[in-house]
């Protein structure tokens, strides 16, 4: 047993985030340049969700890498099969909900629910935008006691960022079962886009993310042109960044690295993680559960070195960061293994300065 323990420590030494070579970096194979990833361990896990009108909730996670299917439906009452009729009514106790097939291996329960938190308004009480009674009250159906801790503690942390002036209102339910919509349902708004972007503007609930969650500002996360990137990098800045490559473990700026604040994008500047989620991994490179916004992070499949791995980039930047790996720590296992020659570290107390105000309470 020993013997087979030192073997894994030394492939997860060499192989830990990209790679390591002790005497010279060598250039990896350029990633192939795949579309959304479902699913890369074989493995399914399933979360469900409430948030109001299911035709809203299931586009937001239909295109992320990871999500394997995303169903509407009804969830919470004690009708067995019920009808939308029935439901949409009021009549059966179940809320309308999307059921998510998700690879845990590539995203985690406390990413989904970062994105869930950005698609409608969890301090509502009574229902969602125009759409009024329980069948619309935004709740999180948990399926285990490890789906309940991360659900508490990330509702917790929003609680208290500041972004409501209300108490999140959402509960935490315990999964009992859950029910598919009719057909005419699914995909709604593939099938019938105008209606669907016309119901999405109306009833309120588009304008109130813009204002809540906007991405309004990023334009200013740009990628310098190849010549100005030479001058502003430093050669390995360059060469892991844009040549995909990987630094040595252990002598890097950030991997021992435990001050308060957060990591950008070196080329772009755009935030990508919080020292609030990382966490030492042993590997020698600066290691995260989990990104500080999912919308700044892209994954790819990456074939090199005879193996299947989950390359991540930033989203303005283009710049290669590193690996996903799934062996982290408890609960949610996911390692983002990244490159300290990728990343730019501002502290906690320059974050205003350096226009990070809004991502304080990612830190705090």
């Amino acid at each position: 047993m020993k013997s087979l323990f030192v073997f894994g420590f030394l492939l997860l030494f060499f192989f830990g985030c990209s790679k390591a070579n002790s005497s010279d970096l060598k250039k990896e194979k350029d990633p192939k340049k795949n579309s959304k990833i479902t699913s890369v361990s074989g493995k399914t896990e399933t979360a469900v969700f409430a948030g109001g009108c299911f035709w809203c909730m299931e586009e937001p996670f239909e295109k992320v890498d990871g999500v394997i299917s995303v169903t509407s439906g009804f969830s919470g009452g004690k009708e067995k099969n019920p009808t939308y009729s029935q439901v949409s009514k009021g009549e059966t106790g179940h809320r309308e909900s999307v059921k998510i097939e998700y690879d845990p291996e590539v995203i985690s329960y406390a990413e989904l629910l970062d994105i869930y938190w950005r698609n409608f308004d969890p301090t509502d009480a009574g229902g969602s935008f125009h759409d009024r009674g329980l069948q619309y009250e935004s709740a999180i159906f948990y399926n285990s006691d490890k789906q309940k801790e991360i659900a508490e503690e990330s509702k917790d942390q929003l609680n208290k960022s500041g972004k409501f002036d209300q108490p999140i209102a959402t509960e935490l339910i315990k999964f009992t079962a859950f029910y598919p919509a009719e057909e005419y349902h699914q995909d709604y708004y593939k099938k019938n886009p105008e209606n669907y972007h016309k119901y999405k503007k109306e009833s309120g609930r588009e304008d109130f993310i813009n204002k809540t969650w906007g991405l309004s500002g990023t334009e200013k996360y740009k990628k310098p042109s190849d010549p100005a990137l030479k001058m502003q990098l430093s050669d390995l800045q360059y060469y892991v960044t844009q040549q995909s490559g990987t630094e040595r473990a252990f002598s890097n700026d950030y991997w021992n690295n435990h001050e308060d604040g957060i990591y950008v994008d070196v080329v772009s500047g755009e935030p990508l993680f919080s020292s609030e989620d990382k966490f030492n991994s042993g590997t020698g490179w600066p290691s995260f559960t989990k990104p500080i916004d999912t919308r700044f992070i892209i994954k790819k499949m990456d074939n090199s070195l005879g193996m299947d791995r989950v390359e991540v980039r930033s989203r303005f930047g283009n710049s290669h960061l590193g690996h996903l790996f799934y062996d982290g720590p408890e609960p949610t296992r996911i390692r983002y293994c990244m490159n300290s020659a990728a990343l730019r570290f501002v502290p906690k107390n320059k974050m205003k300065e350096k226009g990070y105000a809004d991502y304080l309470w990612k830190v705090e």
